[in-house]
């Protein structure tokens, strides 16, 4: 049984198949982060997914990372979204836009104010990133305040009620990947020690507070977000507590209905089972280390709703017929992930422009 292609309820939308193109960072929006002139094109392209969740989008200047990535905080922002979010509808698809505060894996030269990155604690990733004036060390952050902490929830929940005026079918909150909010989850990140630091309860404090303001803001069932346990990302450690901090993460995370949890799954089985056990809601694996052909295994089961994946959803916007057909699948070029114009970005060619013109 196949149940990859069967149609799936996701919060207030219906979609065509379970199949979902995970967030992939292209770093092409525009100087003050307005999705670029392309990003409608692109996401249209890949508008047979089931569900798109759309590249890493800062809710707030400060929560900038890379030179390049999208933001949603500004009218131009919201103009630029709707663009994209329009295409995608008009084409039949649904996307979510992932609210992405990069934290501490910033540098002042990405971002428009030039300033400090932010992060739980003053603790530098040791680290390099790229900007406009080369390959630079990460700088070590500045803590944020407690007032700084509920300005940047409040940025959360302010983002994610302009991604719904730009038309978007709900948000992915990004608490994976070595980004702020997993930070926070994370031992040697988080150094605090005022009610956001310390045990797991208070590490997993932040994460909680963004759900609750963004599903306040936009309802839960267009809310969903993103979990990596494990992840060294950005030098990230959670610690021997790892699965007990995703036992309780997950745990209080179902007290909420939301559209889904999106787990980035390397490798930990046991972990999976047990969080999928926690979570009665719809679960999107993304599986880094399963071959495209076993994608619906874990749907088959019941381990998982829907499956997500990455690189082969940029360099095949028609992915889903060519799974379904068997067809051989274009292979994605590394030198054009990031950056640049059209190429390796709208040009990678769909099935039918590789046939011979008498087929």
């Amino acid at each position: 049984m196949n149940r990859l292609w069967n149609p799936i309820e996701l919060g207030r939308v219906r979609l065509s198949n379970r199949l979902a193109m995970a967030p992939l960072t292209r770093s092409r929006a525009h100087a003050d982060g307005t999705p670029g002139t392309l990003a409608a094109e692109y996401y249209a392209q890949r508008a047979s997914f089931g569900l798109i969740v759309a590249e890493g989008t800062q809710p707030s200047a400060d929560g900038q990372g890379y030179h390049g990535s999208p933001g949603l905080h500004t009218a131009e922002h919201v103009a630029g979204w709707s663009a994209v979010t329009h295409a995608v509808h008009d084409a039949g698809g649904h996307i979510f836009i992932q609210l992405m505060h990069a934290g501490r894996i910033a540098h002042p030269d990405n971002t428009p104010h030039h300033r400090q990155p932010v992060a739980p604690s003053a603790i530098a990733p040791a680290e390099k990133m790229f900007t406009q004036g080369g390959l630079k060390d990460i700088p070590s952050p500045r803590a944020l305040s407690r007032a700084q902490i509920q300005d940047t929830v409040d940025d959360h929940a302010r983002a994610a009620t302009l991604a719904i005026e730009a038309g978007a079918d709900g948000v992915e909150i990004h608490a994976a990947n070595g980004y702020l909010i997993q930070q926070f989850l994370s031992v040697n990140a988080n150094q605090r020690q005022d009610g956001y630091g310390g045990g797991i309860a208070q590490r997993a404090r932040f994460a909680l507070e963004v759900v609750e303001a963004v599903s306040a803001a936009i309802g839960a069932d267009r809310t969903g977000i993103r979990l990596s346990p494990g992840s060294r990302f950005g030098n990230i450690d959670e610690g021997a507590e790892r699965d007990p901090l995703y036992h309780h993460l997950v745990s209080e995370l179902a007290k909420h209905p939301l559209a889904y949890l999106h787990l980035a799954h390397s490798g930990d089985d046991t972990l999976l089972t047990e969080l999928r056990r926690r979570w009665p809601g719809t679960l999107i694996l993304n599986r880094i280390d399963r071959p495209l052909q076993a994608l619906a295994a874990d749907i088959d089961t019941g381990l998982a709703d829907m499956a997500s994946v990455g690189r082969w959803a940029l360099a095949n916007p028609d992915l889903v017929a060519r799974l379904r057909s068997g067809a051989a699948l274009n292979e994605a070029d590394p030198a054009t992930f990031y950056g640049g114009d059209a190429h390796g970005y709208t040009d990678y060619p769909f099935m039918q422009t590789l046939l011979p013109a008498s087929a």
